[in-house]
């Protein structure tokens, strides 16, 4: 893919890559509503804004790697205070995963709205390509400023989609989603930024971040861990308990916007925004050397665990997904707290691997009611026969989040346990052991129902008609699922990027990496 980007990437300078990353979506969604009588355009606007979109960011890929950091300064508001954009990894590895994910959602979408007979099709493709346009804005911002703005206009965009079907449930899950996600922006993510900006002079993201632990303008723990507080809480994408409540809620919505809202978007926005506020505000080394982060690492392992345990008892499928979702999380929140470069890496890869589990997870759960209208895990019995390729999937799926080999999700289990025992949090390590466990009490069981218990109503000597998705549900299941796999294999290019991140100390980072990247990792290059 590298090979075959290089001459789009010389054409171009990165500023106007970039340009064209955050402009692409928005003139989709202005394109979108031209060819509202006409679906087959309508979709195809979609489908070619979605791949030219992946297309500039796949080309900023290896300028990434080559290590240079593109800008771009749109506005100074104030001196200081500025909307400026700039491409660092960890925000590289964001916007890969949503531009390209972007493109099997709208195949599916294209299948799921089709095949349900929704309606709105025209403005839920309006909305998601705006959604994008935020997402693309958010992953590249180059402050804190840029990041608010970007975040406030994110959940702006998803809000009609979560109130898609305009029932009364669907109102009522919008009213929770606005006034959990802005009422912890307002009240507590912009005083976040406020206090930053007055403590430090700054809002811009820095390489071992900006926040001082130590000489004249040192500023004492309580404080650093309040001002945390403030961050983790006011991000309530990130749905850490107690703000979480968002997103059970949120499940009324059409299934591919669940599946923006649990893989190429919403929740990863903000996980993402606190690993970069982690490395590149406070800084590995501040957090660890004050002990700020303590507080963090216990909350968060108690959310892994707890949300897991609530998924157990949820029947309804995408409940339950949902609740698995407020888990792994918090994985990435804990990999943050820990605050040591294996903890880092493994969190932003569990971004990566996350996404593309459960991206396949809500496909299938999409695809089985499109099919059968089926919602309840207690409704699931046999239902593996009818539809064989969608169950596999799933289970493929499953054993990525379970995180066993040879699936994607094994290698971010790997470094956010080795991350725990570098930053000696080792009981952090035994709840990432704990919860893959539960993640099987609370998947398996529903891959058990579907391809081992009868038919009901079926006779069992009698072959099962096969009755899955349409075939545009099914393209993008297989995509997803084979992703699983494949960044198992394949999970260098990531590694590189993430490497290529600075915590300020490039030697601890490197050591702390080095001997443990799988089948030829960089660090033994």
């Amino acid at each position: 893919m590298l090979t075959s980007l290089t001459s789009l990437t010389q054409a171009y300078t990165s500023q106007e890559l970039i340009i064209a990353a955050l402009l692409i979506p928005a003139v989709a969604a202005v394109l979108i509503p031209v060819f509202y009588k006409i679906p087959n355009l309508r979709e195809l606007v979609t489908l070619v804004a979605a791949v030219a979109l992946a297309m500039c960011t796949w080309s900023l890929y290896p300028r990434i790697l080559a290590g240079e950091v593109p800008e771009l300064k749109v506005w100074e508001v104030a001196p200081g205070l500025e909307l400026a954009f700039k491409i660092e990894p960890l925000g590289m590895l964001f916007a890969l995963i949503a531009s390209t994910l972007w493109i099997v959602n709208s195949i599916y979408s294209i299948g799921y709205m089709r095949g349900n007979n929704e309606p709105r099709q025209t403005q839920f493709y309006v909305c998601f390509a705006v959604a994008l346009s935020s997402t693309m804005a958010l992953a590249f911002s180059a402050n804190l400023f840029t990041m608010f703005l970007a975040y406030e206009a994110l959940t702006l965009s998803t809000y009609p989609l979560v109130t898609h079907k305009g029932t009364p449930e669907a109102m009522k899950a919008g009213r929770v989603y606005m006034m959990l996600l802005i009422g912890t922006s307002m009240v507590l993510f912009l005083p976040a930024v406020i206090l930053t900006w007055a403590l430090t002079g700054s809002m811009d993201f820095t390489a071992g971040g900006i926040i001082p632990a130590d000489g004249a303008n040192a500023l004492s723990p309580l404080v650093i861990g309040g001002l945390l507080a403030l961050f983790v809480f006011g991000i309530g994408k990130a749905a850490v308990m107690p703000m979480h409540f968002w997103l059970p809620a949120a499940m009324v919505a059409p299934t591919p916007v669940s599946a923006l809202l649990h893989a190429v978007a919403v929740v990863k926005a903000g996980v993402f925004s606190i690993l970069k506020v982690v490395v590149y505000i406070f800084g590995i080394e501040t957090l660890s050397s004050t002990n700020a982060n303590a507080w963090i690492v216990y909350l968060a392992s108690f959310c892994v665990l707890l949300a897991s345990i609530i998924a157990m008892n949820q029947d309804n499928l995408k409940a339950r997904l949902a609740y698995s979702t407020v888990s792994q999380l918090s994985y990435i929140v804990l990999g943050a707290a820990l605050a040591s470069a294996a903890s880092i890496t493994g969190g932003a890869l569990h971004i990566l691997m996350h996404a593309f589990a459960k991206i396949t997870l809500f496909f299938c759960a999409g695809a089985i009611y499109v099919a059968h209208h089926k919602t309840e895990v207690s409704e699931l019995d046999g239902i593996g026969k009818k539809m064989p390729l969608t169950m596999f999937a799933f289970m493929i799926a499953t054993l990525s989040i379970i995180g066993l080999p040879p699936f994607g999700g094994t290698w971010s289990k790997w470094f956010l346990a080795l991350g725990s025992l570098d930053a000696n949090y080792q009981f952090a390590c035994a709840v990432f052991m704990i919860s893959s466990l539960l993640n099987i009490a609370y998947l398996m069981p529903i891959v058990s129902r579907a391809f081992f218990k009868p038919l009901p109503g079926h006779p069992e000597d009698k072959p099962v008609a096969i009755a899955e998705a349409p075939t545009a549900c099914l393209i993008a299941i297989t995509i997803t699922m084979l992703g699983c796999i494949a960044l198992f294999f394949y999970v260098n290019p990531a590694l590189e990027l993430i490497e290529m991140v600075d915590l300020g100390n490039r030697t601890d980072a490197a050591s702390a990496l080095n001997g443990v990247a799988p089948t030829g990792g960089t660090n033994g290059r």
